[in-house]
């Protein structure tokens, strides 16, 4: 989306509700036409996604697959603007995408536990006045050491086999090294 993207000022934005309705009778002319109107509300939501490691473009087409859904789902019966309802389909919809794409996938359920337990662990070792066990956190918790151990592990970040881990004698010391010295240690 490199060309620039201009609130067309001859848009009578009153004329979204006839538009949505033709659109979702299959008039895809509508919906086409609905989406290019709206395509400004859509750049400045994607603007405040900026920097958190994606191209504009990528976070604007997900922006416009929210502005979709949001003419797909909208109910005129709400009695409100398809704007304010649009705002919030966009935001989640970049939200998701910028959440669920990482290298890794984790599921929602693991992450919710990982956000738990580790508002759970903060309590825990200000309670005990130290670093508490993984048997500890699990009765606090409620939770199976199994997946405690699960959730905290998706919660840390991936590391790249060439990261310096640290220098010895000026030498950078690379994880591969590390774990290769490791493996032949134990066996």
């Amino acid at each position: 989306m490199s060309e620039k993207i201009h609130r067309n000022n001859n848009y009578n934005y009153d004329d979204n509700k006839e538009l949505i309705k033709r659109a979702k009778e299959g008039d895809n002319e509508a919906l086409e036409y609905l989406t290019e109107m709206n395509l400004p509300l859509v750049s400045s939501i994607s603007k405040k996604f900026l920097n958190r490691g994606y191209e504009y473009d990528d976070i604007f087409q997900i922006g416009c697959i929210g502005l979709v859904k949001a003419i797909n789902n909208f109910d005129e019966n709400f009695n409100v603007k398809f704007s304010t309802y649009a705002v919030p389909m966009i935001i989640g919809e970049i939200k998701r995408f910028l959440r669920d794409d990482g290298m890794i996938k984790v599921s929602r359920s693991i992450k919710n536990t990982a956000r738990k337990l580790h508002y759970d662990k903060d309590a825990l070792t200000k309670e005990l006045g130290r670093e508490p066990t993984i048997e500890e956190l699990s009765d606090y918790s409620k939770v199976d050491k199994e997946d405690i151990i699960t959730a905290l592990e998706s919660a840390s970040s991936m590391q790249y086999l060439y990261d310096t881990i640290h220098q010895d004698d000026g030498a950078p010391v690379l994880l591969i090294d590390k774990l290769s010295e490791d493996y032949e240690e134990d066996n």
